[in-house]
């Protein structure tokens, strides 16, 4: 079984859990913006988790915490991201059963 992540723009709608990884991993600079991740082990993308989850560690875990510029930032690609999986059926809103 190939255990790899398909990557950000073909994932199901990318505000899925590996797909916000890669979007906060673009936030902080970790990754390049237009690196989506496709292809990767998930060993790889484990990593990536880690040193993501470190670095919102460094920020408290919120964005209301990110000093300005990665705000900025963070509030850029989110937006693109959830129009983006607006588009593609994604609805933040959960159902009765999720």
């Amino acid at each position: 079984m190939n255990q790899t992540y398909p990557g950000l723009d073909a994932d199901k709608h990318g505000i899925t859990q590996l797909g916000r990884i890669v979007l906060d991993a673009r936030v902080f600079g970790l990754i390049d913006e237009a690196e989506d991740c496709a292809g990767w082990s998930l060993g790889q993308m484990q990593t990536l988790m880690n040193q993501v989850d470190a670095t919102w560690d460094a920020h408290g875990n919120l964005p209301s915490r990110l000093p300005p510029e990665l705000a900025a930032r963070h509030t850029r690609i989110y937006a693109a991201a959830i129009a983006r999986a607006g588009k593609m059926g994604w609805n933040a809103e959960l159902g009765e059963n999720e």
